[in-house]
């Protein structure tokens, strides 16, 4: 009897600071969505950019401007790549794991 109404209780404190936190969002907070026509037109303008490094005369070029090159290849790269994906952490996993013993 004491187990049931332990998560009883559990479960109504949960659910009675829903509102609250559900309110601390507004409308302003929240940020642009973006088109997926929009994501396209910048992936082709980043790797349009890639082909304009790889066809450049680097010989020329002094070392700091090569250096300069590689780090914007490899921060084209990684937005191209980016966003792939969803991690979860273990903290998280357990806590998942806790609140479906609890609720099943």
């Amino acid at each position: 009897m004491k187990k049931i109404l332990v998560s009883g209780l559990t479960a109504l404190m949960l659910l009675a600071f829903v509102p609250v936190q559900s309110a601390a969002f507004s409308d302003t907070n929240k940020a642009p969505v973006s088109d997926t026509n929009t994501l396209v037109v910048r992936n082709q303008i980043l790797i349009e950019r890639l082909d304009e490094i790889k066809e450049m005369d680097k010989s020329e070029l002094t070392r700091a401007e090569k250096k300069e090159l590689r780090k914007e290849v490899r921060e084209i790269k990684q937005e191209i790549n980016g966003n792939r994906g969803v991690f979860v952490s273990v903290g998280s996993l357990v806590l998942i794991a806790v609140l479906l013993i609890l609720l099943l």
